[in-house]
């Protein structure tokens, strides 16, 4: 599988559902990594660091909500608090729609449901989850613009009072008192040496700030891609998956 192939747990105890959705969403292209219970899940979403977890309510020990309770407010997930989640419940209660979207799940779909459903809804969140991180990438570019345009004028300032001294000096130097010749060649050695130490950590700070800037550059992807890479998805979705409710 290609690194940028969505990521998908699917939690279930009943081995016809998690098999079913592994089948299904594997023939789509997305990788598919499962749990039987909530204690597991857990594990699996620290280990494997889905995208989307589809976490079924009913589970043997940790329920579904006690499993989302955990990873989106306990500090010990805290790096992975940010993974959506799609709840699958029998219990069709408005309350307990309003517990789970208050706890923090992105969806919440009530069972019986029909799998193409199921896969418009994945849809709606991997995209979502896609635009969220392609903001966050272009807010920490501009940051780092922000601290490029700091660290020049920080260059600037320090640059330009050694060059103001020497101009100074310059005008006031007597070329033939050997004394004060020798005391302004002194200062430009010191005032070319700061100078020199002042550009050199600016070249680091830039070249750092150019390589992260890269990186993030790298990983992003245009809008148009975007929707292109999902509309391909729906498609497939759309032509090849039959239209199955899943109890």
């Amino acid at each position: 599988m290609a690194q940028n192939t969505p990521k998908i747990l699917v939690v279930d105890d009943e081995h016809i559902n998690v098999d079913f959705f592994e089948v299904m969403l594997s023939r789509l292209g997305y990788t598919v990594v499962t749990a039987g219970d909530g204690d597991e899940a857990l594990e699996q979403i620290l280990r494997e660091k889905p995208d989307l977890v589809l976490l079924d309510n009913i589970l043997p020990g940790r329920t579904g909500w006690e499993v989302t309770r955990l990873v989106k407010q306990n500090p010990d997930y805290a790096e992975v608090s940010a993974t959506p989640i799609i709840m699958f419940s029998a219990m069709d209660e408005v309350e307990d729609k309003i517990e789970g979207f208050e706890l923090g799940i992105e969806d919440y779909i009530t069972k019986p449901y029909n799998f193409s459903e199921v896969l418009a809804r994945i849809q709606a969140v991997l995209r979502q989850r896609e635009l969220s991180r392609q903001v966050a990438r272009r807010e920490r570019r501009l940051a780092l613009v922000d601290s490029l345009n700091n660290s020049l004028a920080y260059f600037t300032r320090h640059i330009k009072n050694p060059i103001q001294g020497l101009n100074d000096a310059a005008k006031a130097l007597d070329v033939t008192n050997p004394e004060t010749v020798r005391s302004f060649v002194e200062l430009v050695l010191a005032q070319t040496a700061e100078a020199l130490a002042t550009v050199e950590g600016l070249e680091d700070e830039v070249q750092e700030l150019q390589t992260q800037g890269d990186e993030l550059k790298s990983k992003e992807i245009s809008l148009e891609d975007l929707e292109s890479k999902f509309r391909k998805h729906a498609a497939m979705a759309v032509q090849g998956v039959p239209a199955r409710k899943v109890k």
